[in-house]
């Protein structure tokens, strides 16, 4: 029997626990949960995830052939109903945890574009996905790069890139908390993320 309720994914990216994003996602996670969804949060930070290196072992099959947390990890992206990442931006992109992550669906890649096997394995439609972000400084384009990284990521894994929330000049470790609606915005974001 299956279960009712859309699973939301939640990544944190950011290496530092309890700043910004980790404060976003939370907020978020618990406005999916408000909708009717079940949640869960995985830390990208305790995950073991090695560099793609291209060795093209996954061309066959869209299988990786590196053993480590994305093994499993490959599984909860595939299932899930929808997604979020939260991450900080390093030097106008993302995080390399995050990115390492990104990199490693090169066998989801094939999967959909060369083996044209589905990716999704949510019985929903419709996927959709939310990026959280914070920034240091508030310079134009700031979020461009990573917002570019996460679209083409996103579309590999058959999630629309539904919604973003962006917030610059964060520079402290929980300066969001000071931003008049960031955390409300990240909670009602993460509901409409369920309700579509």
């Amino acid at each position: 029997m299956t279960n009712p309720k859309p699973l939301v994914l939640g990544i944190a990216g950011s290496p530092r626990c309890g700043g910004n994003t980790d404060l976003l996602l939370e907020q978020a996670l618990s406005g999916a949960d408000g909708a009717g969804a079940r949640t869960r949060r995985i830390n990208s930070r305790e995950l073991k995830i090695a560099p793609c290196c291209h060795c093209d072992k996954c061309l066959p099959e869209g299988i990786c052939a590196t053993e480590d947390d994305m093994q499993w990890l490959y599984r909860e992206l595939r299932r899930a109903d929808h997604l979020i990442l939260s991450s900080p931006i390093f030097f106008m992109g993302l995080p390399a945890q995050v990115k390492a992550m990104i990199d490693r669906c090169q066998a989801l890649w094939v999967m959909k574009y060369l083996l044209k096997v589905p990716v999704a394995l949510a019985s929903q439609s419709k996927r959709r996905g939310l990026f959280l972000s914070a920034a240091g400084n508030n310079r134009p384009n700031t979020f461009q790069p990573a917002i570019a990284t996460v679209k083409a990521w996103f579309a590999t894994l058959d999630v629309d890139y539904s919604a973003e929330l962006l917030f610059g000049g964060m520079d402290g470790r929980e300066a969001i908390t000071a931003h008049p609606t960031a955390l409300r915005d990240a909670f009602l974001a993460g509901g409409k993320l369920v309700r579509g």
